[in-house]
């Protein structure tokens, strides 16, 4: 993938997708100048030789004790390694790469007080590929994100592992191959490298990249699994909705009248059907979905701005030319707050897309409310057809709502009471992903089941771009006419899913989170 240039302070949030999937970062060259004005202030503040928190004093519950000009880089080289106190499986390399680039967007704005040679090596280090292994538990979402990215400090000095390409070095040794020397640590540079809610973001967002994808998804399959069924689209009708006046219930009702536009297994039951109204599942998708839309797009509105944002502290104001009035002033952008509550509504958004979308597969394969043969096969009895992989989408519904509980209700005093309230963004965020796994792992089951649903109303034909949409299932999992092993038929359709595949076959514009 090629290169993109962040602009540090207004980067949208398509670009730090694009880091995500793989792009590589480098630093609009303007933004220089603020980085070695903030680093020549911290040596006009030290040269005054009073106590200033983060450059010359102690950390957290420490900041009362001076510290000696001679100690200073022992200072920073050892809040790193004290910190570097994460635990659990390393985070994915995607979200490292990602947490770097947002520590080098909020570094490069000149207000942290590291040198120019610092942001280069992070810069680097992105564009050579080089990750630093960071384990996952640890943070609490305040004072920022401190293990995590007290790892990624560690192997700039040169202590630690480094992913590069697949394989784990130690940081000294990867550092080595691609050309790069270890940091040595400046005043204060060791505090703006570990304090910031990068990590927690980073997280967030990646889950919010991959939801989106999810979102869409379950649109198309939704609006499939109303043609299997025979459901009406008159609950899409724009008057409906425009009543009520919600923005993402607009936009949705809209996209599942476009998917459904023009289909010949509706236009068979628009007279004659003695049904009055379909089961919620299929009638409320645009109440529903809608306001998933509209709670996603307001996680990524906060998440966008934390992305752009100076979460660390102290916080260095320069008073150039003069440097008089050179600042360093302690306060609290580090208390990821923002991001938990983002998290919260993320994992809250998940948690629903996947749970309306078990009820239409519930629905499909029972004969009494789909009109269809019984699990969805030719041959029920003796054969099974779709009985057990509701069951699996049920499992992982009732694991999301588990995990939906929300993060940022909690708070445990860390630092000696020091810092007595916290978000745990990190846990908010961490969870996400595996939220994510288990949404478009369902949003496969409907994929698969409400696809064969409409092989019973051949030859009739849905939509375009639903056949579309079946005819990219079809060229990997064939209808299912009698029982078979069902488990790479369902990895297939996650695949589809979580590529974004599904979307891209259908051709249409579907409502986007990031706009």
């Amino acid at each position: 993938m090629s290169g993109i240039v962040l602009t540090p302070g207004a980067v949208p949030l398509d670009q730090w997708r694009a880091v995500y999937r793989g792009a590589a970062p480098s630093l609009d060259p303007a933004c220089r100048r603020l980085v070695a004005e903030s680093a020549a202030a911290v040596g006009r503040i030290l040269a005054r030789h009073k106590p200033v928190y983060g450059i010359n004093t102690g950390f957290g519950k420490l900041a009362s004790v001076k510290i000696g000009d001679a100690d200073l880089t022992t200072l920073q080289r050892n809040i790193v390694l004290s910190h570097a106190a994460g635990t659990g499986t390393p985070s994915p390399v995607p979200v490292v790469r990602l947490m770097m680039a947002l520590k080098l967007g909020s570094l490069a704005q000149g207000a942290s007080g590291v040198r120019p040679e610092t942001v280069a090596l992070l810069e680097a280090m992105l564009l050579a590929g080089l990750t630093p292994v960071i384990p996952s538990q640890g943070s609490v979402g305040a004072s920022g994100d401190l293990a995590p990215l007290a790892h990624m400090a560690a192997a700039m000095i040169g202590i630690g592992q480094i992913d590069v390409a697949g394989r784990r070095l130690t940081a000294e040794s990867a550092l080595a191959k691609a050309g790069l020397r270890p940091l040595a640590l400046g005043p204060k540079e060791g505090l703006a490298l570990l304090n910031g809610t990068q990590f927690s973001t980073a997280t967030a967002l990646a889950a919010l990249f991959e939801t989106e994808i999810m979102f869409r998804s379950a649109l198309i399959t939704g609006a499939l699994a109303t043609e299997a069924a025979k459901g009406s689209d008159t609950p899409f009708d724009p008057r409906i909705h425009a009543l009520r006046r919600q923005p993402g219930q607009i936009e949705t009702a809209d996209a599942l009248r476009r998917l459904m536009a023009g289909s010949a297994i509706r236009a068979s039951h628009l007279e004659g059907d003695p049904r009055v109204q379909d089961p919620y599942c299929l009638r409320c998708q645009p109440q529903v979905m809608g306001a998933v839309l509209d709670l996603l797009r307001q996680a990524a509105a906060t998440l966008g701005f934390e992305a752009n944002g100076v979460s660390d502290n102290p916080l260095i104001f320069p008073d150039a030319p003069s440097g008089e009035g050179d600042e360093a002033l302690s306060g609290g952008n580090f208390h990821a707050e923002p991001v938990a509550f983002a998290a919260d509504m993320i994992a809250l958004a998940i948690c629903e897309i996947g749970s309306i979308t078990e009820r239409r597969i519930a629905m499909l394969v029972d004969p009494a409310l789909s009109g269809l043969p019984a699990f969805l096969t030719p041959q029920p009895g003796l054969n099974s057809g779709f009985m057990i992989p509701q069951v699996t989408a049920a499992a992982l519904v009732a694991e999301n709502k588990q995990r939906a509980t929300p993060a940022s209700v909690d708070s445990i005093p860390t630092s000696a009471n020091q810092e007595d309230h916290v978000s745990m963004a990190a846990h908010g965020a961490r969870r996400l992903l595996d939220m994510a796994l288990n949404g478009s792992a369902i949003v496969g089951i409907e994929l698969l089941a409400a696809a064969q649903g409409c092989e019973f109303h051949a030859p009739l034909r849905s939509s375009a771009p639903l056949e579309a949409a079946r005819a990219r299932l079809r060229r990997e999992v064939p209808m299912l006419d009698h029982d078979r092993h069902f488990h790479p038929a369902m990895e297939a359709a996650n695949a589809i899913i979580r590529s974004g595949a599904l979307i891209s076959a259908v051709g249409r514009e579907l409502p986007g989170v990031i706009l």
